[in-house]
């Protein structure tokens, strides 16, 4: 089942935003987070919460933690609910109770675990809620928190519609890719996941691995492209940029962003970008923060800077951190550049091309080729081959991408294509219409 090939034919930004007809009637929409930190799924999530809320919905954002850096950033109209935390034992009791007769599947990966899900311990309070304020539906987006939404929608009887949702590539690093989790979660998230009322997935791409890894049926599994080209995206772009690399005049400015993680490889970006260097006067800006505590430098922040260190080219490097509003660095950098091992979709490409911006990026799973349609709006070069993404940075520097071609491509990936599947899926209604 897929949503995004009908919604090319329907209207979009305001247009799409006005046509109530369109709309079912208000509902209560939950959506469940761990927190509100600056990565790629919780912001997409914010996104289809904000623009449910315009719509006319009752929308809430359930917390365990109200922290991270968009918790200043919520859209308007969103309550923000934190819930109560359990003891741990208390939260397995619940999970079991939840469900006795999957005691196999739950046993080893929610029972006896010495490693369980970093959100266990809010179950008895997501099923508080549901009993108490009982929304039309629940959304939520990690193997492990679907999992936990359901058992908390079992146990309370809420009669709540349930929505899973996947936006990570299932590679390693992921619950259903390695290490202890991928033993034995994907029995869970079957189970789980099947009797759920929609399942999820950020690309077509996605669901077949999705499909693969816990044997539901690919048929049972919805595509819905993110909602990345907001109505304020351009105007935003336009701001303007406090960045001293950024004038006419200079040398043309590289740029990545995303959190610096290992899936991202900057330390590839970093590599391709001395191989430009070293042909020509160039700069490379990176936007996103790690992991490290503020006593603490973050791990892969100190191997990026070391890495430019030992390649000479420090001094034409500037990892920014997090910021809030990166379009305006889009807008004016000379070519964006991703390098990742893999995502579930990867908006920053959509954002850059919204932005006019030239993109290359690594052919990874599962999203990249799909929005550049197999290398026809942006080079697609192997994973981890800085020579192969150098030489595609150098190619679109002399010869850059026609930026109207590329908006006309992110126009693809608007809120209001998006926001539409979901409502539909919400409200019970078939995504495809």
């Amino acid at each position: 089942m897929s949503y995004e090939d009908e919604a090319s034919a329907t209207p979009t930004g305001d247009a799409a935003r006005v046509d109530s007809a369109r709309h079912p009637a208000s509902m209560h929409i939950a959506f469940f987070l761990e927190n509100l930190g600056g990565g790629g799924r919780q912001k997409v999530l914010l996104i289809i919460a904000g623009e449910l809320a315009a719509r006319g919905h009752r929308v809430e954002v359930l917390v365990c933690k109200a922290e991270g850096p968009m918790l200043d950033q919520l859209p308007a109209g969103i309550e923000l609910t934190t819930l109560d935390r359990a003891p741990l034992p208390l939260a397995r009791l619940y999970a079991l109770r939840a469900d006795p007769a999957g005691l196999s599947a739950l046993f080893r990966p929610v029972l006896v675990t010495h490693r369980p899900s970093e959100t266990l311990a809010w179950l008895p309070g997501l099923v508080k809620y549901l009993r108490g304020a009982k929304p039309d539906a629940l959304l939520t987006g990690t193997p492990y928190m679907n999992v936990e939404a359901w058992l908390a929608c079992r146990m309370a009887d809420s009669g709540c519609r349930l929505i899973l949702t996947e936006h990570n590539d299932l590679s390693q690093g992921h619950p259903l890719g390695s290490g202890f989790h991928a033993r034995y979660l994907p029995a869970l998230c079957h189970r789980a996941y099947l009797e759920a009322d929609a399942i999820v997935t950020v690309s077509r791409g996605l669901a077949t691995e999705l499909a693969e890894r816990t044997r539901i049926p690919e048929d049972r599994i919805t595509v819905i492209y993110n909602p990345v080209v907001t109505p304020d995206l351009v105007q935003k772009s336009l701001e303007p940029l406090d960045h001293p690399w950024f004038a006419p005049e200079l040398p043309p400015v590289i740029l990545g962003a995303g959190r610096l993680g290992r899936a991202k490889d900057f330390l590839t970006l970093v590599s391709a970008f001395a191989r430009v260097r070293k042909l020509r006067p160039v700069r490379l800006v990176i936007l996103g923060a790690g992991k490290g505590k503020k006593d603490k430098p973050d791990k892969r922040e100190t191997e990026i800077r070391e890495l430019a260190d030992r390649l000479g080219v420090s001094a034409d490097m500037d990892l920014q951190g997090f910021v809030a509003n990166p379009f305006p660095f889009m807008k004016q950098a000379a070519v964006f550049a991703v390098s990742s091992r893999y995502e579930g979709f990867c908006n920053v490409i959509v954002e850059a091309m919204a932005c006019g911006t030239p993109v290359v990026s690594t052919d990874c799973p599962s999203g990249p080729s799909e929005i550049l349609q197999n290398g026809q709006y942006g080079p697609l070069v192997p994973v981890g081959d800085d020579a192969a993404l150098a030489d595609a940075i150098i190619r679109l520097l002399d010869s850059p991408t026609d930026p109207e071609i590329l908006r006309s491509r992110a126009g693809f990936f608007t809120v209001s294509r998006a926001v539409d599947g979901y409502e539909r899926i919400l409200s019970g209604r078939n995504a495809a219409g």
